[in-house]
């Protein structure tokens, strides 16, 4: 009987999702490697903590500083904040589940990576750095051959060295995009997304064949524009802006694979967070960062009584110096109080805290963005928010009960004809599979992206199992290959807690609509440190869509809040001297 795992959209409680990987170094040779994206709940299991009846003591507590989400940014960020001695700092994790974007499941001993899957590049990145000195690293890489098989929807198979004459070509194609970026070069009139300069190129170069050597280069040509649609995280390469693809920082090495799998990467970032320090099953529903002009009373909400101060600050959110979780006693009219943050969980529970860093998805920011913030978002924020993509890439894995495909065999490449998005898209979804790898002899893995994914999460295990099935039968014109066992797709569109996969530059968008949302919010003009910090891969102008970009991100967050607010005093203590002037006295002038 055939099973399928796939995403509740009403069980969001152990939900996980993957940071975009990007593309391997194109200085490399094809060895037509994939990028797996995706979300998937495996799991029933409730949060611990829903939010429910509670003793008042424990709905309300404060802290330095919320980090909100317990992905690879909001880990970083905490890491880096006990490396400066501020242990005073919660995490609030949606899911009941650390990690974010880097998840793995275990069915029948075999462990699928459903997030993350690469460490892209090794010069330079902290993820690469980080695995080594934790022992998750070998030295030495199994590099082992990619043997591709290239069909069309008739069953031929298209020579190997037309499929690399065209991966050639198309490599340049894309390099001269990302040049655009480095040498500002100004492109032809009306070009304005990678999808369009790189069909540019496709008509040009394809003049040169006759009419009937065109058709299958230019199946190709499709087939690399699919699976750039995975890599980059979006619907078409038409939606990617043509001046700003270069803006993506490749670092050297090429693509190194965890021998625990890309998870292993957790257990280093949160062995030293305590567990009352990291509260899952908790959803942030709003962040009061500034507070109404006629002040914010906490009477009685676990703090014990009305803090305002309606003389010198009646313009901020107040709570007494001592505040600590749950009930405290009658604050001193002469005791100092202090602005704080207020953020409340879905389940009740409140946090006053002087700062927040928010490391939630862009997807969650583009759909809640404006009533997750009191007040809302400034709009040069919004804006940048709303021009940015947010691509959704999905996965589906299939299982078989026994082997099928050659062993020496790794990749099943589908060269579809063109899309025509005026065709409904349940009669057309299928078609941007645009291959099938094999992670073991009885394991394949397929991926989907923009439009198309979303419909196929809305459709049931059968179906998607059966199209599966079909397509492998069309491209392979073999009737008899089996049904799999076990059919596991992910659902990023569903996932209210991802919203999509991963960070793209859109037509229109800039680099400068990335640092817009890392921009800090401030609660005062003469606040020295910032209310609410942003962080993830979607803020981090050079290495967006990756995890080393999350990483980062959220260690700079972090460094934000560790620097002293105003410089440290230096004394300079000799012993044996009473006052300056013996001490001068002492100097020998020879």
């Amino acid at each position: 009987m055939q099973q399928k795992y796939t995403a509740n959209k009403e069980d969001t409680n152990n939900t996980g999702y993957s940071l975009g990987v990007k593309r391997p170094a194109r200085g490399a040779r094809p060895r037509w490697q994939h990028w797996p994206v995706g979300d998937v709940n495996m799991s029933a299991k409730k949060a611990d903590d829903t939010g429910g009846e509670e003793n008042q003591n424990e709905c309300v507590q404060t802290c330095k500083v919320v980090i909100i989400g317990a992905g690879m940014a909001g880990l970083s960020a905490a890491n880096h904040l006990m490396k400066n001695n501020i242990q005073d700092f919660v995490i609030l994790e949606a899911r009941n589940r650390v990690g974010g974007r880097i998840i793995a499941i275990t069915i029948d001993g075999r462990k699928m990576e459903l997030g993350a899957n690469w460490i892209h590049g090794i010069l330079g990145n902290p993820i690469y750095e980080l695995a080594s000195a934790n022992g998750l690293v070998n030295i030495i890489q199994d590099n082992k051959p990619h043997n591709v098989v290239a069909t069309l929807p008739d069953g031929r198979r298209v020579p190997f060295h037309i499929v690399q004459e065209i991966y050639d070509a198309y490599f340049w194609f894309f390099k001269r995009c990302e040049e655009y970026f480095l040498c500002k070069y100004i492109p032809p009139d009306g070009i304005e997304s990678v999808g369009a300069h790189i069909r540019l190129e496709i008509s040009i170069y394809l003049e040169q064949f006759p009419e009937h050597e065109r058709h299958i280069r230019n199946l190709i040509f499709n087939y690399l524009l699919n699976r750039e649609t995975c890599i980059s995280g979006c619907n078409a390469m038409e939606e990617i802006d043509l001046m700003e693809i270069g803006s993506y920082t490749e670092l050297p090495g090429g693509n190194v694979v965890l021998p625990g799998g890309y998870s292993s990467i957790l257990g280093p970032l949160t062995k030293d967070i305590e567990g009352e320090k990291l509260l899952k099953g908790h959803p942030v529903v709003s962040v009061r960062w500034k507070p109404p002009l006629n002040g914010f009373s906490t009477t009685d909400s676990g703090l014990g009584q009305d803090l305002t101060n309606k003389g010198e600050e009646n313009s901020e959110y107040l709570v007494s110096e001592s505040g600590t979780s749950g009930r405290q006693p009658t604050a001193s009219p002469s005791r100092k109080a202090r602005a704080k943050v207020e953020v409340i969980c879905q389940n009740g529970k409140k946090f006053y805290t002087d700062h927040v860093i928010c490391t939630v998805p862009l997807g969650v920011l583009k759909e809640n963005g404006k009533t997750m913030f009191d007040p809302p978002l400034p709009e040069y924020k919004m804006d940048s928010i709303n021009r940015l993509c947010f691509g959704v890439v999905d996965k589906i894995y299939l299982e078989y009960e026994r082997p099928f495909l050659n062993p020496g065999l790794t990749e099943v490449l589908c060269l579809w004809d063109p899309i025509d998005t005026n065709e409904p898209i349940n009669e057309r979804w299928f078609k941007k599979i645009y291959s099938f790898s094999k992670v073991t002899e009885t394991l394949l893995l397929a991926w989907i992206s923009g439009d198309e994914a979303k419909y196929m999460e809305t459709l049931p295990f059968d179906v998607v199992s059966e199209k599966c099935t079909a397509i492998l039968r069309q491209f392979l014109n073999d009737p008899f290959i089996p049904k799999p066992k076990r059919c596991i797709n992910t659902t990023w569109w569903s996932q209210p807690y991802t919203r999509g996969s991963y960070t793209a530059v859109g037509v229109g968008a800039s680099q400068v609509d990335i640092t817009n949302i890392a921009h800090p919010l401030y609660m005062q003009p003469t606040c020295s440190k910032p209310a609410v910090l942003f962080a993830g891969e979607h803020c981090h102008p050079s290495f967006y869509s990756t995890v080393h970009g999350a990483y980062l991100s959220g260690r700079e967050a972090a460094q934000t809040l560790c620097v002293p607010d105003t410089p440290p005093e230096v004394v300079l203590d000799v012993e044996g001297t009473a006052d300056l002037s013996s001490w001068l006295e002492g100097i020998s002038l020879n």
